[in-house]
This record gives C-alpha cells, structure tokens and sequence, in this order.
C-alpha cells in the first residue's frame, strides 16, 4: 500500500483542525471516512501518529514532526500556486533590462518612470554591467532588453539605433568658460581636465582631437565612469568631455554647466533585443516609454545648441 496526497491531506486537516469532524466538513466527507485514511495512513508509515484517548485523538510526537515537514511541502505548493496565479497578470513577469551602468542612471530612470504610467504594477530590474560583460550576458540570452555603445550586435541578438547624440563639454558652476554657447578645443588649452581611462574608446577619439588641434592640456585626473568625471568636475577640478545622458543627467541635480563642444565626437546608444529568448508580455510596451524618454532627451539636446 502506497503513501497518497489524499492520506496527507486528511492526516494534515485532522492536525489543524484537532477533531476528526470538523476535519471530515473540512475535507467535505464523513467522518468514519477520515478515520479509515488515518488508520490506513499509520498503517502504510508503520507509526502510531495518534493515541485514541476516551474516544478522541492525540497526535503523537512523531505526529507532530511529520507535521512540520507536511507543511513544508504545502507551503512550496502555496508558492507554485502564488506564482501561477501572478503569471496572469503579464505585469508580474519581472522584464530585465541590462544596460551600462550610467544608463541605470541616465536615461532609463526616465524610461522605467514612463512605463509604469501605463503599468504601475509592472515589474522591471535593471542590471548594470560594465563591457564586455553585458555584451556576453545578452549574447546568453539572460535579459529581455539591452543597451549598448557598440555598433556590432552581440551574436544571438538584433541591434537597433536608438540614440546618436555628439558628446559634449561639462563646466563647474561660476567657470570663465560658462558664459561660451560653443566650447572649442582651443579654449580648453591649458585647462585642468579631467578623463576617461585610456582605453576608453571616447577617451581616446577625445585625445585625437586635442592631439590633432595641437591643444596641451592638463591631465593630472581621470576615472573610469563618467559618472565620477562629472563628478569631480563638479568639484571644481577640471572640465570635460562625456556623453549627453550622463551630463544632463547630472546637471539637472548639481548644476554643472553644459556647452556643446565644437568637434563632434558620436555618442552611440543602441538597443538589443534576443533572438532566442521567448518576448517577455510587456517589451514592447516597455520599448514605446523608452522611445519616448529619448526624444524628450533629444529636445534638451536640441536647447543645448
């Protein structure tokens, strides 16, 4: 004779409830029934799970560690039914979103906002990851959307422009050069600036330029994130040269000042879709917000000029 989900139950209703009968209503069944599944249920287990005392039972020490493992199991249904139940609402299925770490602070912020207008419940993780992690991440197909700077889609994946904006030239507040609409590369001669590391491949077309215009400048600082070069520009300690995002971005919290730079230099945001993992319910409504926060983007850009 085998252990059944029906001998657990009734052996699980009895316990709760402390009385056979109020277990049988539980179970919708009789009361000599639910006695039979118990006396069967001991039977098959070869334990004694309750000791008949003046016609009522008492659970017995091994009854009550079988009851805490009995719960166990109904507590992992409960969470496979919970999660069943989410899976109705497309909005439950968390979207994935990897991108660099300055999107997660530029730009997407403003994306994520717009999408849970229209879905405030949506759920959405953005993962942050630095190259050529991301790239290898989506190639693995482990997100539902991806942002990058590279112009090659990772392989499994399709690439689209989503944004192709000149990097510009970021001034802390009271600046000499604040009151210039158009920075050129000859203003910042002599200037304390303030770079990328140098395999960065912005760093380096921004290099070339100077380079070219034969412009000294002072390289005493350079980071990593443009995030902290605005940051220390912020400071005080030099000016430079990082993409738009960022620099609107940080501009609109802690006043740095914000001037194109007169050598265009391309920022390139491209968005990455895989070719392999099933479209999460709610993508595409994710990619219209998207969509969106970069045109807003594109009309602060537009004012920069």
């Amino acid at each position: 004779m085998d252990l059944t989900h029906r001998l657990v139950e009734v052996f699980r209703a009895v316990m709760r409830t402390g009385h056979v009968t109020r277990a049988a209503e539980l179970l919708h069944t009789s009361q000599p029934t639910v006695s039979r599944e118990l006396a069967r249920l001991e039977q098959v287990l070869g334990l004694v799970l309750f000791e008949r005392v003046k016609g009522r039972l008492r659970p017995t020490a091994q009854a009550q560690v079988l009851l805490e493992e009995v719960d166990r199991s109904y507590e992992g249904l409960e969470r496979i039914a919970a999660t069943a139940f989410n899976l109705r609402d497309a909005g439950a299925v968390r979207l994935q979103v990897a991108c660099l770490p300055a999107l997660a602070h530029a730009l997407l912020p403003r994306a994520v906002a717009l999408y849970r207008q229209r879905r405030p419940t949506a759920a959405v993780a953005l993962v942050p990851l630095e190259s050529p992690q991301l790239e290898g991440t989506l190639t693995e197909q482990r997100h539902d959307l991806g942002l990058i700077e590279q112009r090659e889609p990772p392989p499994g994946c399709e690439l689209s422009t989503l944004l192709v904006a000149d990097e510009v030239c970021v001034l802390p507040p009271g600046h000499a050069l604040a009151g210039r609409r158009l920075i050129t590369p000859a203003d910042l001669a002599g200037q304390s600036f303030i770079s990328l590391a140098p395999t960065d491949p912005y760093r380096q077309q921004v290099d070339a330029v100077f380079a070219q215009a034969g412009v000294v400048r002072q390289l005493q600082l350079e980071t990593p994130s443009a995030l902290s070069v605005c940051a220390l520009v912020r400071q005080g300690l030099g000016v430079a040269i990082v993409n738009p995002l960022t620099a609107l971005e940080m501009a609109a919290s802690q006043a740095l000042q914000v001037r194109p730079f007169s050598v265009s230099i391309p920022f390139h945001l491209g968005k990455v879709l895989p070719q392999w993992r099933p479209a999460h319910p709610l993508r595409a409504e994710f990619e219209q917000a998207l969509a969106a926060a970069v045109e807003e983007l594109r009309v602060q850009l537009a004012r920069l000029g």
